[in-house]
């Protein structure tokens, strides 16, 4: 029999309620239960495809090609499970499903209200999700915060499920507690406010993470337990940490397993201790390491500043993480601007001091020739560099540019009527921009991918067929494979089914790759990418 628990966030966004979310599952997980996440995201955009990135933050795409919010990635690296569609949920999906229902007369031809229909909706997919994953515990974070009009119908559906099914659902709120600096003192107002909007919505928490700078102490645990009506043993302290991979060991200290477990009356399957033994060590690994390795991300300058550059890239951030741990390393990631190299070509000089180089996924022409310029220097002076999506198809365009002698090599996507498109869109993709068809409409999601024997790709995945995860409308053009390849660029990967390249490198280099798709959505902590791996084992070789 599934249990649900609802996660909800109270006081103020950007407190943690995915990773907290993520956190949960983990400790569920080293119970010995199966477990798996919903994102409820309540705005009325179908998916998260057409949203600006630095101001959403990254659009993850799931194995399926769902362009979804940043915490199913989240969700995925903690978890180490790879999610669908179905742990996806939006307003917009909903309303979407419920007017094609109403239109196809599958209400019987009655009155279709927002209550109860919305509600039941949002219940019918976190069941669908339940029985397709076969999960002991169904895990649903409602975006966004108690008492905002936006998530009314989803804290409505939570309501519904916990009428229907007392003994299998619960309710978790993560609340912020302040420390004014004028004041000195740690405070539960804000908290007993939002349990209060959480009262109007017709829930009652049954645990509460408080979230703050600092751990809390036995007079807020009691206050809050007082004043919020829960049990003292299910105030869970949530402090600052130096890295988001120390919460579950957090939580499995504050004994949060044990609190859910008790609640339904389900026993702990196996010992938590062992399970969660390689995330102390990993832990303890993060807090630990001190010789660094320095990677240079060069994109464009965002006047919003580097926080926003942080959320837009985060999957990339985590898997080069996860691949300087696996070596001891921490790594010290640092931004810099394409446009300056656009401005003053000298600049790209500085990427001599770092280890190695990455140019992400992007879109658009600005900042595009000074990643150019970055590329350029990364393969005449021998730098590690790591091309991801956008980042091979620049690269392209630099050996098309500067080894093979194209003039004007370019891509379709920045001059669609010039001669020499070394890039270039797809005819069905054609098709789709001129319809103005843009939403769910890329290259999305897994497509295999055949890697060339001897090359450095396959050295580090040591196999040939690889799955992976696309987000992109642009590929190599065909018409210039053979000349690219005959002046020595070597194509690594292609995928079979169509005989699109997918991997480029360069002989005679320490590491140049560049991928078409995206490995960074496939990074764990425990488990990093082949890619990241063998890309900072090449940086760590270069500063020796």
């Amino acid at each position: 029999m599934t249990r649900y628990i609802f996660v909800i966030g109270g006081v103020m966004s950007g407190i943690g309620k995915g990773i907290a979310t993520a956190s949960i599952g983990k400790i569920l997980q080293s119970k010995g239960y199966k477990v798996t996440a919903i994102k409820v995201d309540p705005y009325v955009n179908v998916d998260a495809g057409t949203m600006n990135p630095i101001e959403h933050g990254e659009i993850f795409v799931t194995k399926d090609g769902v362009e979804c919010d940043q915490d199913i990635g989240n969700y995925e690296r903690f978890l180490d499970e790879e999610l669908t569609t179905n742990n996806y949920i939006t307003t917009g999906r909903v309303y979407q499903a419920v007017i094609n229902r109403e239109r196809n007369l599958e209400y019987g031809g009655r009155c279709v209200e927002v209550v109860p229909d919305i509600p039941n909706e949002a219940i019918y997919r976190i069941k669908k999700a339940a029985r397709i994953t076969k999960a002991d515990f169904v895990l649903i974070e409602i975006g966004g915060t108690v008492g905002e009009y936006q998530n009314m119908l989803f804290l409505e559906a939570a309501r519904m499920m916990k009428l229907h099914h007392p003994q299998n659902v619960l309710f978790i709120l993560i609340s912020y507690l302040p420390v004014p600096e004028t004041i000195g003192e740690m405070k539960t107002k804000p908290t007993q406010q939002a349990v209060k909007w959480l009262n109007m919505a017709g829930i009652q928490p049954s645990i509460i993470i408080a979230r703050s700078k600092f751990p809390l102490d036995y007079p807020r645990k009691k206050k809050i337990s007082v004043f919020c009506n829960v049990d003292q043993k299910d105030v869970i302290s949530s402090p600052d940490v130096e890295s988001i991979y120390e919460i579950p060991v957090n939580f499995a200290r504050e004994r949060l397993g044990d609190r859910i477990l008790h609640k339904f009356g389900l026993p702990s399957k196996k010992s938590s201790r062992s399970v969660l033994k390689k995330w102390e060590r990993l832990v303890k690994t993060i807090k630990s390491v001190k010789e660094p390795v320095k990677i240079a991300m060069v994109g464009k300058y965002f006047e919003t500043g580097e926080f926003t550059l942080m959320d837009s890239y985060i999957s990339v951030i985590e898997a080069i993480k996860h691949a300087s741990w696996y070596f001891k390393r921490k790594p010290e990631i640092q931004w810099l601007s394409a446009e300056v190299y656009e401005k003053n070509p000298r600049a790209v000089r500085e990427l001599r001091e770092f280890n190695g180089v990455i140019v992400p996924g992007g879109f658009g022409y600005r900042g595009a020739e000074g990643k150019i310029k970055a590329i350029e220097f990364c393969r005449t002076e021998k730098i590690p560099y790591l091309g991801l999506c956008f980042g091979m198809q620049l690269a392209v365009i630099e050996f098309a540019r500067h080894v093979v002698g194209i003039k004007g090599a370019t891509s379709g996507e920045f001059f669609p009527n010039k001669k020499n498109k070394v890039i270039d869109i797809m005819p069905d993709q054609k098709v789709l921009l001129r319809e103005k068809r843009y939403g769910a409409t890329m290259r999305l999601g897994d497509y295999l991918c055949k890697i060339k024997r001897g090359t450095t790709s396959f050295k580090a995945y040591k196999k040939e067929l690889v799955l992976e995860r696309h987000r992109h409308r642009y590929e190599l053009n065909d018409d210039f494979r053979e000349i690219l390849e005959k002046k020595g660029l070597v194509v690594a990967g292609v995928n079979p089914e169509r005989n699109l390249v997918e991997i480029i490198e360069h002989k005679d280099h320490p590491f140049f790759v560049a991928t078409q798709f995206h490995p960074e959505y496939k990074s764990r902590p425990l488990r990093p990418h082949p890619l990241f791996r063998e890309f900072i084992r090449a940086g760590i070789k270069k500063r020796s």
